[in-house]
């Protein structure tokens, strides 16, 4: 069977599904087997692709008109297709970039061969920046992360004042140059030591 999805980024009705739908529909994918959100690629949460993933049987094929419809990123369509292959499902994307992706033909797997390997290359590159940047980092005396927003003796002044039952926690913010929010990441209301204050004197 022939299962479609079809996704607009926008949910305030200034995109139309209407242009996939007719797309899926002369792909040969029924009307009622459409399944379709309207939100971003980016977002976790898609409920009509959730529906349809579920609903996906051993032997149907997945309809898609562009291969960005389905996933955030090249890593992520890569996986969802890889796990649906697992699952006997095939993938088609009818055009744009990705339209020779057929994982129920030859022709098409090694298309998304090619793409899973281009997606591993982004991944490797990517990691190989990051570890790249920490070095470098690390070699201006610096440890990768976030930067902490107090240095060792502020973190030793906010221990000490908040240990002193007068001590206004506004005032004490203001002279750190922080919010409340962040001083309760470091000391806590009797001024033990919380994660962040001991990463910043063990640092």
């Amino acid at each position: 069977m022939l299962i479609g999805y079809a996704r607009v980024s926008k949910a305030d009705g200034s995109q139309s599904l209407d242009l996939q739908r007719d797309a899926l529909i002369a792909a040969g994918v029924d009307e009622d087997q459409i399944y379709s959100d309207q939100a971003s690629g980016k977002k976790d949460k898609r409920p009509g692709l959730e529906a349809c993933l579920k609903a996906l049987r051993d032997g149907d094929v997945l309809v898609i008109w562009k291969l960005d419809r389905m996933g955030r990123s090249l890593n992520h369509l890569v996986k969802t297709t890889t796990v649906l292959s697992e699952r006997g499902v095939g993938l088609k994307v009818l055009t744009g970039q990705g339209a020779q992706i057929d994982t129920t033909t030859a022709a098409g797997r090694l298309s998304f061969g090619i793409f899973a390997a281009l997606a591993e290359f982004e991944s490797e590159l990517i990691r190989e920046r990051t570890m790249a940047g920490l070095a470098a980092a690390r070699a201006r005396g610096r440890k990768g992360g976030r930067k902490f927003a107090l240095s060792k003796a502020q973190v030793r002044m906010a221990q000490a004042a908040m240990a002193n039952r007068d001590t206004s926690v506004s005032e004490l913010c203001m002279e750190l140059g922080v919010k409340p929010v962040t001083l309760y990441r470091y000391v806590d209301p009797n001024g033990n030591l919380r994660d962040y204050g001991k990463r910043v004197l063990t640092a």
